[in-house]
């Protein structure tokens, strides 16, 4: 067995420091009535872990090659802990305003980080299935982390329930493909069938016809997809979605919208084109139908929504249908497509934890208490540009980023995600992505609608923390200068999937 342990030191820092903010907690913070160092502790720990990323050899194998480090496992792992440090940035105030300033959110958070670390290098389906259920875990805790809050309960409950039942899918479904190969290791079972498709291609048992003719492998292929796409929300496994989302805390709302979804693409990257590559004939149209299904339906019900985050909720399912589109095209350009998801991934997180964090920072008055409580509805936004016009404006460039208005991200990532599919002879399923794009702008456009051409109706307020803005402009820029910018980043994207193939 291989053990290089410097391989894993990023996880080795996460789990240390999930384990010291925890010890922190116990023994000193909960003495103390300013916790800024529990979030001090996390950052310096995510921080270690990232500048040890680029510094480590790629294309390495440990632990009898479970656990692969090649340049798509540290692109990813990077992602993670960017989007894991925004996020911790704009905790820090929200939890202080909401009284759950405790150090078990942190320590829960790496925890999370840790599992989708784990799923990123994961080269068999058992270590996969440990780090994904160690990041749903993580999440079902944070998700009824405000305990008080009978939305964040409920929130956490259906997520427990329908991800225990997602996550029974997923394990049957890898123990069928073993009863099938004999193996759970990725690159094991790509070689197998790969195999027995060269031998058998002109026979009845060969792979391109075994989904029909062999049970087990059509049902293991079947439950595989169920459980991954109810990680990454598509339908019809979304329907946890919007009512976790609206309950959960802003925070963990705007993580979950970004981390479990990365974690989720980078196993169907490594599950789809590398263990059942041989099957993609199969596996290409049922993703083709569920992409479809996906961003239509989440834009047409995100039309109808008039809580913001319910809105961003059915946004987030309709940007995993094109991220899914980007699968689909890589079954036939496999460079191209798989390079525009790990871009699109990128660009996706930075616009779409910012559109959550102003709307984390903006608070109303409560006509009734007179308290200010988080703003949720379209009329909380209401002349926020006579109010804050810097806000405002912030939030006009994640609302054009998530339409695809150039010059930001999502114009750009969308525009090579769609030129992936017509690279692929896949035309009517970009113009379908086109259409669902052009749907889309109705609901962002109209956030902006109410921001500079409504008067206010409620007294408004935005929080003004110093961390919590740290976070707005390092994803303000960076949703920018990926939109003017692109081709450093996706040339990084199409170096970090090259070791898949």
């Amino acid at each position: 067995m291989n053990l290089n342990w410097t391989a894993i030191l990023p996880e080795i820092f996460i789990t240390l420091t999930a384990l010291g903010v925890l010890g922190i907690d116990l023994f000193y913070t909960r003495y103390q009535k300013d916790k800024t160092l529990n979030a001090i502790v996390t950052l310096s720990g995510m921080g270690i872990a990232f500048l040890l990323l680029p510094f480590l050899s790629a294309k390495t194998q440990i632990f009898t090659s479970l656990f692969v480090l090649d340049p798509l496992a540290i692109f990813f792992k990077m992602v993670f802990l960017i989007s894991g440090s925004m996020t911790a940035l704009i905790s820090i105030n929200y939890l202080k305003m909401e009284g759950f300033d405790l150090g078990e959110y942190y320590g829960v958070l790496l925890f999370s980080i840790l599992g989708m670390m784990v799923m990123a290098s994961a080269n068999d389906f058992i270590l996969i299935y440990l780090g994904l259920e160690l990041m749903t875990v993580s999440f079902y805790v944070l998700s009824g982390f405000f305990k008080t809050d009978l939305r964040s309960n409920e929130a956490a409950l259906k997520y427990l329930i329908l991800g225990g039942f997602a996550s029974a899918l997923f394990l049957y479904g890898i123990s069928l493909l073993y009863g099938v190969t004999g193996s759970t290791e990725i690159s094991y079972i790509a070689g197998y069938l790969t195999e027995q498709t060269r031998t058998g291609a002109d026979s009845v048992a060969g792979v391109t016809s075994a989904v029909l003719s062999h049970p087990l492998l059509s049902l293991s292929l079947i439950m595989l997809l169920a459980g991954l796409c109810f990680k990454v929300a598509a339908v019809p496994f979304h329907m946890w979605t919007p009512d976790v989302y609206e309950g959960a805390p802003t925070s963990v709302t705007a993580f979950m919208s970004v981390g479990p979804k990365a974690a989720g693409f980078v196993v169907m990257l490594r599950v789809l084109l590398v263990a059942l590559g041989a099957l993609e004939k199969q596996w290409m149209v049922i993703l083709a139908v569920i992409s479809i299904l996906t961003m239509t339906l989440g834009n047409i019900v995100a039309i109808a929504q008039q809580n913001v985050k319910r809105m961003l909720a059915y946004s987030s399912i309709a940007h995993a249908g094109y991220i899914l589109l980007g699968i689909v095209a890589s079954a036939r350009v496999l460079t191209a497509g798989s390079a525009s998801v790990v871009f699109y991934i990128l660009s996706y997180a930075f616009m779409n934890l910012g559109a959550f964090t102003v709307l984390l920072a903006l608070r109303k008055e409560d006509k009734q208490t007179g308290l200010m409580v988080p703003a949720m509805d379209l009329e909380d936004f209401s002349g926020l540009s006579k109010r804050d016009p810097l806000t405002a404006f912030l939030m006009l460039i994640f609302m054009f980023s998530l339409t695809g208005i150039p010059p930001t991200a999502g114009f750009v990532g969308k525009f090579y995600l769609f030129m992936s599919a017509v690279d692929a002879n896949l035309v009517w399923l970009a113009v379908i992505g086109v259409i669902n794009s052009a749907i889309s702008a109705y609901y962002y456009l109209r956030i902006l609608v109410y921001i500079y051409m409504k008067e206010p109706k409620v007294v408004q307020s935005v929080d003004n923390s110093s961390s919590l803005w740290v976070a707005l402009y390092v994803m303000a820029l960076a949703t920018l200068l990926i939109g003017i910018l692109p081709n450093l980043l996706f040339n990084v994207a199409r170096a970090s999937v090259v070791s898949l193939f």
